[in-house]
């Protein structure tokens, strides 16, 4: 694998500046002492400008292909839309650059395979951005499991509850897989090690904003994933929860338990004459803070030493499947085989 050698800070380009690329491309300039955000690429006409200027970043364009050209480039962010990311991987990957992409990677197993298979031929560093891999709960559940202290994995689950505002008409038809439920996909997969998912059943419906039914938004979902190991996973989310951002994890193994997630701002609980009540996040930003820059960190460190990503190619791969075998399994109405779901 390619690695950047000698002290200085990694010289990263962010492409796309939307609410993800502008929080990534913060915790690059302000966060992270072994990166350096060299430049910002967004097609919108004065968004890469208005954040390089806001970061400091020397350079801006409309053009990711200039980003990746630069000399000064070593490491590229991408926080564009999902349906550019895998051409974005595959293009940075020919430059030379180590990548870090937003989940998901690609919106088909071809694709996942082709920028898989372009970072491999380039030996760039690739990491996927499932940041509760690198969360403080998460993690901690994960030593349990590695320590032996849970035992085997039996029942897992994973829920993740936006917290509503969401403009039907900008969320494609399949989000709730691909671009929501992702994130649990892989944390069932993080959370029983060594195992891999063999079967999905999943049932789904537009209960937030019932007028898309039609047009096919879903905006709730259940999906039950077996596992080869016999564990039964389950990986629920809704786009909107009224008091807050939610998301949590569960693992029940054969000698214990462990619950990941409250949502609590802080540990303070107010006790009034209307009873007790507390304060609960409102963001992902907000929520999951620590682990975006943990993530970028990590990626950071990989570039720098060869170190193993956390979250890699394979695994977004693998959490695509499931994504595709749930859209598939609600389309049929029936449980659908992994090894069923089309490339």
């Amino acid at each position: 694998m390619r690695v950047v050698t000698g002290g200085e800070p990694v010289g990263v380009a962010l492409i796309g500046s939307g609410r993800m690329g502008s929080f990534h491309g913060e915790t690059l300039a302000r966060r992270i002492p072994g990166a350096r955000l060299v430049a910002v690429a967004d097609p919108a006409p004065g968004a890469a400008e208005r954040l390089a200027a806001a970061l400091g970043a020397e350079r801006a364009s409309t053009d990711p292909a200039e980003a990746l050209a630069d000399p000064a480039v070593e490491a590229v962010v991408i926080a564009a839309p999902a349906r550019f990311h895998a051409d974005l991987v595959v293009a940075a990957a020919a430059a030379g650059k180590a990548v870090f992409c937003e989940k998901p990677m690609a919106l088909t197993l071809a694709d996942a395979d082709r920028a898989i298979g372009a970072a491999g031929a380039a030996g760039v560093v690739l990491q996927v951005g499932f940041n509760r891999r690198f969360a403080a709960d998460w993690e901690a559940a994960r030593a349990l499991l590695e320590e032996g202290r849970l035992g085997t994995p039996r029942l897992l689950r994973s829920v993740t509850r936006d917290p509503g505002g969401f403009d039907p008409s900008r969320v494609p038809p399949g989000t709730i897989f691909n671009e929501t439920l992702i994130h649990d996909f892989d944390t069932l997969r993080f959370l029983n090690p060594g195992a891999e998912p063999v079967q999905v059943h999943a049932t789904a419906d537009a209960l937030v904003e019932t007028d898309w039914r039609d047009r096919g938004l879903l905006d709730t979902a259940v999906v039950v994933v077996r596992f080869d190991n016999g564990a039964i996973g389950i990986a629920e989310a809704c786009f909107e929860a009224a008091y807050g951002y939610d998301v949590r994890g569960e693992v029940l193994g054969s000698q214990g338990m462990a619950t990941m997630g409250d949502g609590r701002r802080t540990g303070m609980v107010f006790s009034g004459a209307a009873g007790r009540s507390v304060e609960t996040v409102r963001s992902d930003q907000e929520l999951l803070a620590s682990a975006y820059v943990a993530e970028l960190a990590a990626f950071t460190e990989a570039v720098r030493t060869g170190a193993p990503v956390p979250a890699g190619g394979e695994d977004a791969r693998a959490a695509l499947a499931i994504a595709l075998a749930a859209a598939e399994s609600v389309g049929a109405g029936r449980p659908v085989r992994i090894d069923e779901v089309a490339t």
